[in-house]
C-alpha cells in the first residue's frame, strides 16, 4: 500500500473510515483563551487508542503493544472551549510490524489539525518490533484513507 497524506484544503471528517470525538475541557485552555497545543496530541491519542485497542477487534498480538515511532502534527487553527473535537483516523501504510496513520481534528466541521503517525508493534518482553498478524493487516487495509 502506498503512503497517503492529507490535503488540508479538502479533507473532511467523512473522508476518515474511523471517527470518534472528545470533549473540550475548561482545563484544556491556556492563558491565550484557546486549547493549549499539547492537548491536540491528547485528542489524537483518543482517536488512535479507540481505533487500535477496540475490544471487539483487537489488533495487538498477545504479549505485544503499540508504541509511537514518529508523530508529525500540523496545527491549523485554534480549538475553543466549550465544545467538542471530532477525530478522524485512517491507515496510510501497513508494514511488517508498523502502521502508518493519518488523523484529522475537526471542530464545528472545520479542520483544526492534521497528524501523520508511525506506530510499531513491540514485543513487551524483548522490547523489539513484533510482526503484525495477517488478521491485523487485513483489518488495517480495510481502514485506509478514502482518496
Amino acid at each position: 500500500m502506498t503512503n497517503q497524506s492529507i490535503d488540508e484544503k479538502t479533507i473532511t471528517l467523512d473522508d476518515f473510515p474511523f471517527q470518534t470525538y472528545d470533549k473540550v475541557r475548561y482545563a484544556d485552555t491556556d492563558r491565550q483563551g484557546h486549547v493549549n497545543n499539547a492537548v491536540f496530541a491528547a485528542f489524537l491519542e483518543t482517536g488512535r487508542v479507540e481505533f487500535l485497542y477496540n475490544p471487539h477487534s483487537p489488533l495487538a498480538a498477545e504479549g505485544a503493544a503499540f508504541v509511537i515511532a514518529n508523530l508529525n502534527l500540523n496545527l491549523l487553527a485554534e480549538i475553543n472551549w466549550p465544545g467538542r473535537v471530532e477525530i478522524g483516523t485512517a491507515v496510510s501504510k501497513v508494514g511488517n510490524s508498523s502502521i502508518g496513520l493519518v488523523q484529522g481534528l475537526f471542530q464545528n466541521g472545520r479542520i483544526v489539525a492534521t497528524a501523520e503517525t508511525v506506530i510499531v508493534q513491540m514485543n513487551e518482553q524483548t522490547r523489539k518490533s513484533h510482526p503484525l498478524s495477517d488478521t491485523a493487516k487485513a483489518f488495517l487495509t480495510q481502514h485506509q484513507l478514502e482518496s
